[in-house]
């Protein structure tokens, strides 16, 4: 077999750039939302396999095992499984696929953790599901450098949030007013801050 040129090789190799554009092509293909799925398999089965899909974890109610591995979701009655909590660490989850925590009625925690697809348009939308703002209790924003004021005071309409940790959110520049106006709509809201 002939050895290639270090020429040829290097121009073989994906740059920097190609590399990133399919990759965020490719997680946008993830976070499609496949509404006829919802339909057939209910919305905590659908939003199981979304979030697992981009990389992130649940745990439904009822058990201790957090569920991370797409195939090893449990089977059985589809109404069976509702979403309890979800560990978005270091997933590719985006704004295109927040329409799967819709139906969600029993998501009481939710973590975003390193997440370079969470914006501002993520917390505001997620805060204006119904269900949401019922059910969900407590949150963690963490090392999301596209999060700003904006998306953390659009929180205020969780109305049952009771927990909040912001942590390393360069976008946050007005942390005191942000909290101020977290607290005065949401009076029962413990803030954890880590934002120096």
């Amino acid at each position: 077999m002939r050895l290639l040129s270090k020429a040829v090789r290097a121009a073989w190799r994906p740059r920097d750039g190609h590399s990133r554009r399919f990759w965020g092509w490719l997680n946008a293909v993830f976070n499609k939302v496949d509404y006829e799925r919802i339909k057939a398999v209910g919305p905590d089965r659908a939003a199981a396999e979304w979030l697992l899909r981009c990389g992130a974890k649940v745990r439904f109610e009822g058990f201790e095992r957090w569920h991370h591995d797409y195939n090893g979701l449990p089977t059985g009655p589809l109404g069976r499984y509702k979403i309890q909590a979800i560990d978005a660490t270091e997933s590719c989850i985006m704004f295109r696929g927040f329409d799967h925590l819709v139906g969600l009625e029993h998501l009481e925690e939710i973590k975003f953790n390193k997440c370079i697809y969470i914006e501002d348009t993520c917390l505001e939308q997620l805060s204006s599901i119904e269900n949401l703002q019922a059910s969900l209790y407590a949150m963690e924003v963490v090392t999301c450098g596209n999060v700003t004021d904006k998306g953390i005071i659009a929180l205020h309409k969780l109305r049952n949030l009771e927990y909040l940790f912001l942590s390393d959110l360069p976008g946050v520049t007005d942390k005191e007013k942000t909290v101020e106006r977290l607290q005065t709509a949401l009076p029962r809201l413990d803030i954890a801050l880590d934002l120096e």
